[in-house]
């Protein structure tokens, strides 16, 4: 043993530093032909990259202690025979956990377990923790309370859909009177009452005449005619033309024209008031194509038509003074006439001559849209207008329907003609006409000028019921 005086010598001092040297470096722990294992690091390594996987709630404790170190894991003993251990470890199995809708569970890494410097495995992955219903992955340093899906908003919608609130509008009832509402009686003991107070239905015979009047006072899309026929002269054409005129002027407004269409002495314009001139269809048709033109006013008409005060609706006239072969006019003459009056009336009654074979004749029934029958209880008359029917029939075909669909007016011109006489003709003709109707006798029929207003009750009631049967047919 030396002493604390020994001296020193350089061999002892070099001795003495070469015990205190590390003995790591100089000892191998492994066999040479095992891969050396590097030394564990002072500082935690960045994390190898690694597969993505779906973080738990172990990784989230770890999170929340960062200062303190994880205890490793135990491992499974390596199997002896176990080949050379591989230079990168392998990937590890991403947990099964439920989905998150806030944090993408692809983007989180997996945080290392510590190395371990005694074992000279490889590392074996984690086991994945059994899922959690409702669990969700929080982020780093978050709170490990589990959280659950937001519920779906409850609150009722602000814009209500367009179908939705169509069907609604369909299926309340509506504020709005749809139907129109019934007016009481007006006239006779039933008006007496409701004049008193009380509020009754009319009678059938009162809501008859309120439905003909409805009846004749429509207005139509676009202009129609109305034909006033028969081959015999004195059947009662004119008084026809007339009062349907003064009907549905009174009744449906102005815009109603009467035409004398009649090659010989027309009496359309005796029997009606005068205008202020005495113009007739020939001073109108050298002016036809000035009236046809865009520059034309309804006042213009004014010149050649004679305007009925009391009825409101016009006459246009024939020449009767002058012989029949200086009235002489061609179915483009019509045809010019119907076009003034079909820009400016909405209605155009015309009164016909006796002649069925003349082309004017013709021409007005190819501008027909209503026929009209004329006859009076006696027997020619009748017979007349039965065989005109007949003739139209074959004519052609838009003929026949006319004939088909015509209205017959059974006048009672003779106040001496029998109710028997009366329903003869008038049943005759049902198999003839769509419809029928007989007006009474009335002595303002017989001459003179011919008003509406001037007939009796009785007249104006069947001359209302005419004109109703005839709006029927457009």
């Amino acid at each position: 043993m030396s002493g604390p005086h020994e001296e020193a010598t350089p061999g002892a001092d070099a001795r003495r530093r070469d015990d205190r040297a590390p003995l790591v470096e100089s000892v191998p722990l492994f066999p040479t032909d095992a891969p050396a294992v590097p030394p564990r690091p002072t500082t935690t390594p960045a994390p190898p990259a690694q597969p993505p996987y779906r973080r738990t709630r172990a990784d989230a404790r770890v999170d929340r202690a960062p200062d303190i170190a994880a205890p490793p894991r135990p491992l499974p003993p390596t199997p002896v025979a176990s080949p050379a251990v591989p230079s990168s470890p392998p990937p590890l199995a991403a947990p099964e956990t439920a989905p998150t809708d806030t944090v993408p569970t692809d983007t989180v890494p997996r945080r290392p377990a510590a190395p371990s410097i005694a074992t000279p495995t490889a590392p074996v992955p984690r086991m994945p923790s059994p899922p959690t219903p409702g669990a969700q992955t929080p982020m780093s340093g978050a709170s490990s309370a589990p959280t659950s899906p937001a519920p779906a908003s409850s609150a009722p919608t602000l814009i209500e859909p367009a179908s939705r609130r169509e069907q609604r509008v369909r299926e309340r009832d509506s504020f709005l009177q749809t139907e129109r509402p019934e007016e009481p009686a007006r006239e006779g003991a039933r008006g007496a009452l409701n004049r008193l107070g009380l509020r009754i239905r009319p009678s059938a015979d009162e809501q008859s005449a309120r439905d003909d009047e409805l009846a004749v006072s429509q207005h139509w899309p676009g202009p129609r005619t109305i034909a006033v026929v028969n081959g015999k002269g004195g059947a009662g054409k004119t008084p026809t033309t007339v009062l349907l005129s003064a009907v549905f002027a009174r009744y449906g407004g102005a815009g109603v024209l009467a035409w004398d269409n009649n090659q010989t002495r027309g009496t359309l314009g005796w029997r009606t008031d005068t205008g202020a001139h005495d113009r007739t269809l020939l001073e109108l048709l050298p002016e036809a194509g000035r009236l046809l033109g865009t520059g034309a006013q309804s006042a213009d008409l004014a010149h050649f038509m004679h305007h009925q005060p009391r009825e409101k609706y016009d006459v246009l006239r024939s020449k009767p003074i002058r012989l029949a072969h200086e009235n002489r006019l061609s179915p483009t003459d019509v045809d010019a006439i119907h076009a003034v009056a079909s820009k400016f009336y909405r209605l155009i009654v015309i009164d016909s001559g006796n002649d069925e074979s003349d082309p004017m004749w013709l021409r007005m029934i190819d501008h027909a849209d209503q026929l009209v029958i004329a006859t009076t209880t006696r027997a020619d008359h009748a017979e007349a207008g039965a065989l005109l029917i007949e003739a139209l029939e074959e004519r052609d075909e838009r003929s026949a329907r006319l004939a088909r669909e015509s209205v017959a007016v059974v006048s009672q011109a003779d106040p001496k003609a029998t109710a028997a006489e009366l329903d003869h003709v008038t049943s005759g003709y049902r198999s003839l006409s769509r419809e029928v109707v007989s007006i009474p006798f009335d002595h303002e029929m017989v001459d003179g000028p011919l008003r509406y207003g001037a007939l009796n009750k009785r007249a104006q009631r069947a001359w209302l019921s005419a004109a109703a049967a005839v709006a029927r047919g457009f």
